[in-house]
C-alpha cells in the first residue's frame, strides 16, 4: 500500500507538471527552455561534484546566467526544471511565486546561499535574486530584511499562513561550518509586491523571534518539518551530550525529546515536550535533512567527506 501511494504520488506530480507546461509554454518557447534546462543540470552536477574550489565557483557564475537566460523566455514560470535536481524549486501554495534555492560549498566546508524569487506575473518577467548576507548579520533571529540581505538557505517547505498579513512559513536547511550545521524557520511577505524576510510571529515564554534558527553538529541529522493535520512545526530537541558543553552548539544533538510551534491566530506559540504518538507519521515524500536526502535523491556521489 505505501509503495502504491508513493506511485500514485510520482505519477500525479509527474503528470500535472507535464500538463502545466504543456499548456502555457508554446513549441517556440519549449524549444528553447529544454536546451537550457540540460545546461543547468550539467552546471549544477560541477557545482556538487567538482573537487576544484574555482572551478565550482564558475560553474556557479554559468549556472546564475544560464538560469537567467532561462527565466527570461516569455512564459517561463510554466516550467518546472523537473531535471535540475541540484537546486530546491518550490511553488507557494497559492501559485503566486516560485522561490529556487541552492548552495556552493567552500574550501573551507563553509557555504553560501544562493536564489531567486519568480512571481507568476505570466509573460513578463518579476524576478528578485537573493544575496546571501549571512556572515555579516548580527542578530539574525530579529531581523528584518529585503531579498538583498537575505539570510541564505536551501529551502525544501512553504507553508501559506492567512492572517492579517498574509506570510509565508519557509522551512530550510543551511549549511554552516565543518562542525556545525543549521536549520531555519523563515517567514516571506511582501510589502508593495516586493520580497520580505522576516516578521515577530514566533512566541515562546520569555522572547518573540523573527525567524527562528536551529545550530547542531555536523554529523547529526535533525527532525524539521510541518504537520498541517495539526498546524504545527515539530523539530528535535537538541541539547548537548554534557551539561559542560552547554552553549557549545556544535555538540548539541537531538535528545530524543520534541518541540514544536502551533499556529494560533497567525502566531507560532512554542510548545514542549510533544507526545510524538500523536503526530502523524510523515508521508513518503517528506524530506527530514534535505542534506543527506540531497545525495539519494538526486543520485550524486558527495564531492567528498568533510566530517
Amino acid at each position: 500500500m505505501r509503495k502504491a501511494r508513493l506511485f500514485a504520488t510520482l505519477i500525479f506530480q509527474f503528470t500535472a507538471g507535464w500538463v502545466f507546461a504543456q499548456k502555457y509554454n508554446t513549441p517556440e518557447q519549449l524549444n528553447r527552455l529544454r536546451p537550457l534546462q540540460d545546461s543547468l543540470k550539467k552546471l549544477g552536477a560541477q557545482i556538487v561534484n567538482n573537487e576544484n574550489d574555482i572551478e565550482r565557483k564558475n560553474a556557479n557564475y554559468q549556472f546564475i546566467r544560464t538560469l537567467v537566460k532561462a527565466l527570461n523566455v516569455p512564459n517561463s514560470y510554466a516550467f518546472n526544471f523537473d531535471s535540475v535536481k541540484t537546486i530546491s524549486n518550490l511553488r507557494s501554495p497559492d501559485n503566486k511565486f516560485r522561490i529556487m534555492s541552492w548552495f556552493v560549498q567552500n574550501e573551507d566546508g563553509s557555504y553560501r546561499f544562493y536564489g531567486a524569487i519568480q512571481m507568476n506575473t505570466g509573460s513578463k518577467l518579476a524576478l528578485y535574486p537573493l544575496e546571501d548576507y549571512s556572515p555579516f548579520f548580527k542578530n539574525p533571529a530579529d531581523s528584518v530584511t529585503d531579498h538583498r540581505k537575505w539570510y541564505g538557505a536551501e529551502y525544501y517547505k512553504i507553508v501559506q499562513v492567512n492572517a492579517a498579513t498574509p506570510y509565508y512559513v519557509l522551512l530550510g536547511w543551511k549549511g554552516n561550518t565543518v562542525k556545525s550545521t543549521k536549520k531555519i524557520i523563515e517567514t516571506l511577505w511582501f510589502k508593495e509586491g516586493k520580497p520580505m524576510f522576516g516578521l515577530p510571529v514566533f512566541n515562546t515564554d520569555k522572547t518573540t523571534s523573527k525567524r527562528i534558527i536551529f545550530e547542531y553538529n555536523r554529523q547529526a541529522s535533525m527532525l524539521l518539518r510541518h504537520v498541517p493535520e495539526q498546524n504545527l512545526i515539530v523539530f528535535d530537541h537538541l541539547s548537548p551530550p554534557d551539561s559542560k558543553m552547554k552553549g557549545q552548539l556544535s555538540m548539541y544533538g537531538p535528545d530524543l525529546s520534541y518541540d514544536g510551534f502551533k499556529l494560533i491566530n497567525g502566531k507560532w506559540v512554542l510548545k514542549e515536550n510533544l507526545d510524538m504518538r500523536n503526530i502523524p507519521a510523515p508521508s513518503d515524500m517528506d524530506v527530514p535533512d534535505p542534506k543527506q536526502q540531497a545525495i539519494k535523491d538526486r543520485n550524486l556521489v558527495p564531492r567528498r567527506k568533510t566530517n
